[in-house]
């Protein structure tokens, strides 16, 4: 099957990552975790994309899925859904590098009626090679938007 035409931009994230992440906010205390993402080819004009992250000691963490369209090469739509009650639409400029690309995305939140509060997000995605650097900063809980998650992945596959 051959990937769709909208998606080359990106095709050097298809597969997937595995590293280590670190994790703050002003609500709780400072967190280390394992984090995998996986992005696959469906033969559309979309990845399907799945995220996990595990505690030091394998317990599982945080989970979330979605897919990750691309706008005319040069703008990213991420559709997630979150098992803590929120759908997140993260959209923003797709920036080409000689190594991969960069993109940063702002959401809008939606959040079910017995999920925390959180009014927005920010994602951030650098592809150099075969490392992904990410980071994730929310606005929740009454808090301003604060950097909550920063992980450096490698390609697992």
């Amino acid at each position: 099957m051959a990937l769709h035409p909208a998606l080359t931009a990106v095709t050097g994230i298809l597969g997937t990552w595995r590293g280590d992440g670190r994790g703050e906010y002003p609500t709780i205390d400072s967190f280390s975790y394992t984090e995998e993402l996986t992005f696959t080819d469906v033969g559309k004009p979309f990845l399907l994309y799945s995220q996990k992250t595990w505690s030091p000691d394998g317990a599982p963490m945080h989970t979330e899925t979605g897919y990750l369209r691309i706008i005319d090469g040069t703008a990213v739509e991420f559709v997630l859904a979150l098992p803590t009650g929120q759908t997140e639409l993260a959209e923003g400029p797709l920036s080409k590098t000689a190594e991969g690309f960069s993109c940063e995305l702002r959401s809008r939140v939606m959040n079910s009626a017995t999920a925390k509060d959180v009014t927005a997000t920010e994602r951030h995605y650098d592809l150099a090679g075969d490392t992904i650097s990410t980071s994730f900063a929310m606005a929740a809980v009454g808090a301003p938007m604060t950097r909550h998650l920063t992980s450096e992945l490698r390609r697992d596959s």
